[in-house]
């Protein structure tokens, strides 16, 4: 449906250049001289990367519809990952490039929210932590170490993290998804 510039808010999807792209931020702006204009951050919905953008007030825009919706993740099929929609208990297949780097913190029962466009899967985003067991790290060592005391652990998914000595094989850890950094133990 096409609207104006004006119509823009934060949370908003639009059609630029056949690209979505998700606006962050907006301010309109009217200067005592010249025309007014909308002053936008947009994040692009598939590759994530963020820009400023300036529009003309009243120019028309093409705002697109996006559903979140929460799903849990089932399991691995191939090339691709099944979640369900715990409302409608349809399965949905997300491809691999969707998923990205974030499958090193994906569980089953992990409940994700995916947008969709036009019924095509756009995006996949994981809780902002996780609670894994960490399956095989050595021992802590105290006495000379060149790093702030830490040491890998590798956790269920595969993923290597880096843990404080004190941690030991079998606990769980809370790992940040975003960058894959120990936020602490969990009982």
């Amino acid at each position: 449906m096409a609207q104006t510039s004006n119509d823009i808010k934060n949370g908003s999807v639009i059609n630029l250049d056949g690209k979505l792209w998700t606006v962050i931020k907006f301010q309109h702006v009217k200067p005592g001289k010249g025309p007014a204009f909308v002053r936008t951050t947009i994040k692009d919905v598939l590759s994530g990367k963020i820009v400023d953008r300036t529009f003309n007030a009243g120019m028309k825009m093409e705002f697109e519809t996006v559903d979140n919706r929460t799903m849990q993740y089932s399991y691995r099929d191939g090339d691709s990952f099944v979640f369900m929609d715990m409302n409608t208990y349809d399965q949905v297949n997300i491809p691999a490039s969707l998923i990205g780097d974030q499958e090193n913190y994906l569980l089953e029962g992990t409940d994700c929210i995916i947008s969709f466009h036009d019924g095509n899967p756009l995006s996949v985003e994981l809780p902002a932590s996780v609670v894994l067991t960490v399956t095989e790290t050595e021992p802590g060592v105290q006495g000379n170490r060149s790093n702030a005391g830490t040491k890998p652990a590798t956790v269920e998914t595969g993923a290597e993290i880096q843990v404080p000595l004190f941690v030991g094989q079998g606990e769980k850890v809370k790992v940040d998804t975003r960058d894959g950094s120990y936020l602490g133990r969990e009982n």
